[in-house]
C-alpha cells in the first residue's frame, strides 16, 4: 500500500519534470518571495532550481528557500500555462530536501510531530469537553453509536487540530443535524491524512496513513466527504487520491470542503436562519482551498441583520500557521488585519480556519471588536449557541487560572497535571505570533500542522 503512495508520487512527479518549461509564471504570481527576501530573483532560474532539487541536484539557496516559505495559497496552480501543479511541485521539492536526510532521521522526526500534535488535540479537547461529547466525535451516524442501517448522507472528516477548538466542530454537526443531513464523524489522530510523515519525507508511514483513512471514507458508503482542514483537504486531494486514479482504489466519493457545501444548501439553510444578528462583520480570509472564502461570505451575507465588510488584507496562505516560516511577516499581517477590522468599525472579525482562530482569538481583549468563528454568526441566527472554551481560556493569560478552571475535566479524563500544564503554556499561552497589547505573554513556540 505504501510503496504504491511513493510509485504514484514519483510517477507524478516525473510528470511534472516532463512539463514544466521553466516560465517562472508561479514564481511571480506567489505571493511570499517578497516576505521571503526572494523579490530580486529571477523567476525562470529559481524554478529551475527547484526542478534540480527534485532530480536529486543541489538546486540554489533561492529555489530551496522559496519551496520552504510556500504557504500554500494556490494562486500559482491557475497560473501555469502547461497545467502543472506548482504547489505539488513545490511540495516534492520539500521532500527531496527531506530525504537529504536518513531514512531513520525521516522517520523519527515524523513520529515526533505526530506524537506532539497527538498530545496537543488529546490535552485540548479533553479539558474543554466531557468524555461523552468527545465520544460524539467519532460516531458511526448522526451522533448515534449503533450501525448504520444505511449509508450516510455524508462523511464530516474533521482532520486532527480543529479538535483544539471544539465549538467549531459541534457548531458543524448542529447545522448539519438542522438540514437533516446524515452524517458519520471521523477524525483525531486515529483517521490521520499523513501529512506530518509527509512533511519529513516519510512516504512509507504517510501513505500508509492516508491511505487506511481513506479507505476507511469509501466503506461507509457515503457519496461525499466533507473536510473541514484546509491542510486535510489539500493533502488528500492534491498529494493521496491522485495517485489511487486508475488503480482501483480510486475513491468512490467526492471530496469537498464543508464550508463549500453548506454554501450549496442556501437554499435549505436560509429559511432556518430567520433570527437577526445585527452586526458589521469582516471575515479573515486565506485564499488556498478554491470556494472556500466565497463560501463563507455567501453564508454570512444571507444572514438576516448581518451587514457584510470586505476588509483590506493580504491573500496568503491557507491558514495562518502555514505562514510560520515567515514569522515576521505572518506578525505584520495580523496587525494589519486588526487594524483593518478597527478602521472599518466592525463589531465582529470572523475568521474561517481553527489554526486562524487559536492565534487571533485573544486580541479580542485588546480591540473593540469581537474575534469568532463565521459558523457561530451563522448559528447564531439560527437559534444555536456552543461556548468558544477555547477563547475563553486563552483569555485569561495565566497557565494557573486556565489550570484551575479545568480542573474538574482534568480529573474526569485522569490527565496528568504536569502535561496539562505544559500544553496550555506552549500550545495555548504560547501559540501566540503577534504579542498582546497588555499581556507578557509575547512568543510562538508551537506550529500546529493544522
Amino acid at each position: 500500500m505504501s510503496d504504491t503512495f511513493a510509485a504514484a508520487l514519483q510517477a507524478r512527479t516525473h510528470d511534472v519534470l516532463d512539463n514544466c518549461t521553466s516560465c517562472g509564471r508561479c514564481f511571480e504570481v506567489c505571493p511570499m518571495p517578497a516576505p521571503a527576501g526572494l523579490a530580486g530573483e529571477q523567476a525562470a532560474d529559481v524554478v529551475g532550481g527547484v526542478l534540480d532539487i527534485i532530480r536529486g541536484g543541489s538546486g540554489s539557496p533561492a529555489a530551496a528557500r522559496w519551496a520552504q516559505v510556500c504557504s500554500g495559497s494556490g494562486h500559482c496552480i491557475p497560473a501555469c500555462p502547461e497545467s502543472v501543479n506548482p504547489r505539488f511541485m513545490l511540495a516534492m521539492t520539500r521532500i527531496a530536501i527531506q530525504r537529504r536526510n536518513t531514512a531513520e532521521e525521516q522517520r523519527k522526526n515524523g513520529r515526533a510531530g505526530f506524537a506532539k500534535m497527538g498530545r496537543g488535540v488529546r490535552v485540548l479537547s479533553r479539558i474543554q469537553l466531557p468524555a461523552e461529547v468527545l465520544r460524539g466525535f467519532r460516531s458511526t451516524a448522526s451522533g448515534n453509536t449503533e450501525p448504520a442501517a444505511a449509508p450516510p448522507d455524508v462523511v464530516f472528516y474533521t482532520g486532527c487540530n480543529v479538535l483544539r477548538t471544539p465549538h467549531m466542530v459541534l457548531l458543524s454537526l448542529d447545522i448539519l443535524d438542522a438540514l437533516g443531513v446524515s452524517y458519520q464523524v471521523m477524525g483525531g489522530p486515529g483517521d490521520c491524512c499523513g501529512v506530518i510523515q509527509f512533511r519529513t519525507g516519510d512516504t512509507e508511514v504517510s501513505g500508509r496513513i492516508a491511505y487506511g483513512t481513506t479507505d476507511r471514507f469509501a466503506a461507509t458508503g457515503a457519496a461525499k466527504v466533507l473536510a473541514w482542514c484546509p491542510t486535510c483537504t489539500i493533502q488528500l486531494s492534491e498529494n493521496v487520491l491522485p495517485g489511487r486514479e486508475g488503480s482501483g482504489k480510486a475513491p468512490a466519493y467526492d471530496l469537498q470542503a464543508l464550508v463549500v457545501y453548506l454554501a450549496s444548501q442556501l437554499d435549505r439553510l436560509r429559511p432556518l436562519m430567520r433570527i437577526p444578528v445585527n452586526k458589521r462583520v469582516g471575515l479573515h480570509e486565506h485564499p488556498g482551498v478554491p470556494g472556500v472564502c466565497e463560501s463563507a461570505i455567501k453564508l454570512l451575507q444571507a444572514i438576516p441583520g448581518l451587514e457584510y465588510v470586505e476588509l483590506e488584507q493580504p491573500k496568503a496562505g491557507y491558514m495562518c500557521n502555514t505562514l510560520q516560516p515567515l514569522p515576521d511577516f505572518k506578525r505584520e499581517m495580523h496587525r494589519a488585519l486588526l487594524e483593518s477590522a478597527a478602521a472599518a468599525k466592525v463589531d465582529a472579525l470572523a475568521g474561517v480556519y481553527h489554526a486562524c482562530h487559536r492565534e487571533l482569538c485573544s486580541h479580542e481583549t485588546d480591540w473593540p471588536f469581537e474575534v469568532v468563528n463565521f459558523l457561530e454568526l451563522v448559528g447564531e441566527s439560527m437559534g444555536i449557541r456552543r461556548e468558544d472554551t477555547f477563547k475563553r481560556l486563552k483569555k485569561m493569560q495565566d497557565a494557573d487560572a486556565i489550570l484551575t478552571d479545568v480542573m474538574d475535566l482534568v480529573a474526569q479524563h485522569g490527565l496528568d497535571l504536569d502535561e496539562v500544564r505544559s500544553v496550555i503554556e506552549q500550545e495555548m499561552l504560547g501559540e501566540q505570533p503577534l504579542p498582546l497589547k497588555n499581556a507578557a505573554v509575547a512568543r510562538d513556540t508551537t506550529s500546529a500542522p493544522g
